[in-house]
């Protein structure tokens, strides 16, 4: 059904360890809930929690996103993405994914509709099931050399330079699985 995973084809160009990343809201590879999809398709535009056991050694800061590599737009779409998670973070519990709601010092990107928080899925009828992926990832760095007013994209080629540990949450979405 699907074929392109983007975090696997990552995980070829570098070697770095496995982070078990889970979520007591959804199931890997299950439906997301409701309340994790966009308020205009019946949910609440909520991320949701995440957990993850502590960091590697060498850890100094988390970074996290949300993609949906099956939007029909040729490069997916980026729902999510915040950095310089403070080294001792373990778990996000479900919210807005704003920066006031994750722990201090983190930065939230603006995301493809360039609001500065998460936004729920909403896959367009005709576009089938979509995968979302919650990403988080143990860097080596205390903190990126972004401002956060970049692309969740150019979040993604830093962090992959500096990625100790990647934890890989799949959710999924389609017309008939959720929202109304």
């Amino acid at each position: 059904m699907f074929s392109y995973d983007p975090y696997a084809e990552l995980a070829t160009l570098r070697d770095f360890a496995t982070l078990e990343l889970g979520s007591p809201d959804f199931e890997a590879g299950g439906t997301l809930p409701l309340f994790a999809w966009a308020e205009n398709r019946g949910g609440e535009d909520r991320s949701p929690a995440l957990r993850w056991p502590p960091a590697p050694e060498g850890t100094k800061s988390f970074a996290i996103s949300c993609f949906d590599p099956d939007a029909p737009t040729g490069s997916g779409f980026w729902h999510w993405a915040a950095f310089d998670l403070p080294a001792d973070t373990t778990s996000l519990a479900s919210g807005d994914g704003t920066t006031a709601a994750l722990p201090t010092g983190a930065k939230v990107m603006p995301n493809e509709a360039r609001l500065q928080r998460y936004i729920g899925a909403a896959p367009p009828e005709g576009t089938g099931i979509h995968r979302y992926f919650f990403v988080v990832d143990a860097l080596d760095v205390d903190t990126l050399d972004l401002d956060g007013d970049e692309t969740p994209g150019i979040l993604g080629f830093n962090r992959h330079f500096h990625t100790l540990a990647r934890g890989v949450l799949m959710g999924t979405a389609g017309p008939s699985t959720g929202g109304s």
